[in-house]
């Protein structure tokens, strides 16, 4: 599945990997995108709950899922 998670603040590229390799892009608004895809439903509570963990304020979540026929 892919997704993209909106969160307050710009959080540092540092925590990439530790965020399942998911892309931290900072937005002007002075928000950050974390976006790219995640194997199962699992692995996005797992990105979901480390967020909660370091006291990020969650402002979006969008999820896509992606076929295996794509590309």
């Amino acid at each position: 599945m892919h997704v993209v998670i909106r969160i307050q603040g710009h959080l540092d590229q540092s925590w990439q990997q530790w965020l399942e390799e998911l892309a931290i892009v900072h937005e002007e608004d002075g928000t950050s995108r974390i976006s790219g895809v995640l194997p199962d439903q699992a692995a996005l509570y797992g990105v979901l709950q480390k967020i909660d963990r370091l006291s990020l304020t969650l402002l979006s979540l969008e999820r896509h899922e992606t076929r295996l026929d794509e590309g």
